[in-house]
């Protein structure tokens, strides 16, 4: 439960610094950021059981932008890997569905 609750904390943080990096006039609403946020615990509570590394993969690819090297590089593991943890996270959210 207390695992939960701080990632979480971690999604919001991610996602406030995110918007605190777009343009005045980009930014979402209130009810925009609601449904992001909503969104975001959504996916987290979908991604919940698979490892650290997976999560933090897929977050950093869909949320972040980043490309497979920088994930990579990011989280010192071969592109190769980059691309498991991807596929297995686009699974679990295929299935999901």
């Amino acid at each position: 439960m207390l695992c939960n609750h701080y990632r979480r904390q971690e999604l919001e943080q991610a996602y406030y610094r995110a918007l605190s990096e777009q343009p005045e006039a980009v930014a979402p609403s209130e009810e925009q950021r609601a449904i992001i946020l909503e969104t975001l615990v959504e996916l987290d509570q979908l991604l919940d059981g698979l490892p650290l590394l997976v999560k933090r993969a897929f977050l950093l690819a869909q949320i972040d932008g980043l490309t497979h090297n920088q994930i990579a590089a990011r989280l010192s593991i071969s592109v190769a890997t980059v691309k498991r943890h991807l596929s297995k996270a686009a699974m679990r959210c295929y299935f999901a569905l």
